[in-house]
């Protein structure tokens, strides 16, 4: 029976390589940082293995997380440089009898100049012009694989017993989806080197930095408040607001609050333990008699409307900015706002429309 472990593995093994190449990197002035954040997020991908299984305690792990957030709060990480020592025409003394002196200049790497960069911008786009449409195969590889795995590979057996553990199809499905996409682009683009895919992986990672884990750790603080009890307290209160026997009215108090709270956690799975423990279950399942699956996925849906409107959800908002060069950090949110706000709305009527 094939599990999930062998994907959490290989990603594992992936941010381990990176760490490898960042440490190699002379030229960064906050290597060591980098590589001690990245390392020991790889690492922790495998001793999740055996923390499961009983081997290592669970606070191992919580370590680990909390160094990672250190390095990351206190400076450690980031995409700056050394300074360097160049000869900048016209600068110094500008003496008529001798050359000038050096001036000592910061550069920053970007992606063409970083050495995870494996083509120079120009190279980039001659590729661009030269394959064209082909370029989107390795990604659209992703979601037919993930798709056909997900649905298909819970049905095959050997000997009378599943392939895949109940519900690892989907995690199966994206991860051989992953690796074939990476296959595709190699023979559909022949990068010059082999460790192209990783090298290239790095650098957009180091282009994102800390901000790609924002994700993982925000639903895991939607669990733990979940644990704690906020979404039985945020209940109470609802409740004591909310109108007797308004559908219409929990519905908008649901998806409302899904978007408030992602705005507020900066992702959607954060908010979707709290209020459908609050809510989504007590009051619109079991008090309405209505069906779980649209309420949960429109839920849901009203909880991406406030991803797109808060800089908390900094992978989705001002990364983008970013790595794009935006003069306005805030310009994709400001872009967004009329677009969630439609959305919301029309999620509203579809659950009150379907789900009951």
């Amino acid at each position: 029976m094939i599990t999930s472990e062998w994907l959490y593995w290989l990603i594992g093994t992936f941010f381990i390589a990176v760490s490898v190449f960042i440490v190699t990197d002379r030229t960064h002035a906050k290597r060591l940082g980098n590589a001690a954040f990245w390392g020991i997020l790889g690492l922790s991908f495998f001793a999740g293995t055996f923390v499961v299984s009983g081997a290592i305690p669970a606070w191992a792990l919580g370590i680990a997380v909390l160094v990672m957030v250190a390095l990351a709060g206190l400076g450690f990480t980031g995409t700056t440089s050394r300074t360097r020592v160049a000869s900048v025409p016209g600068a110094g003394a500008g003496s008529a009898t001798g050359p000038a002196e050096p001036t000592a200049v910061t550069t920053r790497p970007s992606s063409s100049t970083s050495v995870l960069a494996t083509t120079s911008p120009d190279e980039r786009a001659g590729f661009a012009q030269r394959f064209g449409n082909r370029l989107f195969i390795p990604a659209l590889v992703i979601p037919v694989v993930a798709v056909l795995v997900a649905t298909l590979g819970p049905l095959v057996r050997i000997g009378g017993e599943p392939l895949l553990a109940e519900g690892s199809a989907t995690l199966t499905g994206l991860g051989i989806g992953s690796v074939l996409a990476v296959v595709v682009a190699v023979l559909v683009l022949r990068p010059p080197r082999l460790d192209t895919p990783v090298r290239e992986g790095a650098r957009l990672l180091q282009a994102i930095g800390w901000a790609a884990l924002l994700p993982q750790m925000l639903s895991t603080l939607g669990i733990v408040f979940t644990q704690a009890g906020v979404g039985s307290a945020v209940g109470t209160i609802i409740k004591a607001v909310l109108p007797d026997g308004s559908l219409f009215a929990a519905v908008i108090v649901y998806c409302l609050g899904m978007a408030l709270f992602t705005v507020i956690m900066g992702n959607a799975f954060a908010a979707f333990p709290i209020m459908t423990a609050a809510i989504g279950w007590p009051v619109l399942v079991q008090g309405f008699d209505g069906n779980p699956a649209p309420i949960f996925a429109i839920g849901m849906l009203a909880g991406f409307c406030g991803t797109l409107v808060t800089p908390m959800a900094a992978n989705f908002n001002l990364v983008p900015a970013a790595l794009l060069e935006m003069r306005d950090k805030y310009g994709p949110i400001k872009a967004q706002i009329p677009t969630a706000g439609i959305l919301l709305v029309v999620n509203m009527g579809v659950m009150y429309l379907v789900a009951f």
